[in-house]
């Protein structure tokens, strides 16, 4: 066995290409296919600008929380676009999301991608800016 077209010789076990979810060392969490945007109360009143201005900063920083780039970059696509665009995102970039509300992601190497429920839809209490 070695190429993409070859079938495991007699007495072989086959191999996964990729990991599955059960793999990942240490994970309670579980995939799930039916994720939605979190509804959620910020604990104060938030504007719309503030709301865009958190946004911009947990995307600044994204790269200081490990992983992939490519992923977040995805997760940051995934995060802004409308709900079956999301979906593609998410499926086609491999990522694997644990959370029904989308805040924990895993990536085919295991790695994972915590999101703040800010990032992902606005808060039930938001407030028009002046």
């Amino acid at each position: 066995m070695g190429c993409v077209s070859s079938t495991p010789a007699d007495g072989e076990t086959p191999r996964q290409a990729v990991p599955t979810f059960d793999a990942l060392p240490g994970s309670k969490d579980k995939p799930t296919k039916n994720f939605a945007r979190p509804k959620w109360k910020s604990p104060a009143p938030m504007t719309e600008s503030e709301l865009k201005k958190k946004r911009e900063e947990f995307w600044d920083t994204q790269p200081y929380y490990g992983g992939d780039r490519v992923i977040w970059d995805a997760l940051k696509a995934a995060c802004e676009a409308d709900v079956e665009t999301c979906r593609l995102l998410i499926e086609s970039a491999g990522i694997i999301v644990a959370a029904p509300d989308m805040t924990v992601c895993y990536d085919e190497r295991g790695a994972k991608y915590e999101l703040p429920k800010f990032v992902l839809s606005a808060p039930v209490n938001i407030t028009k800016d002046e």
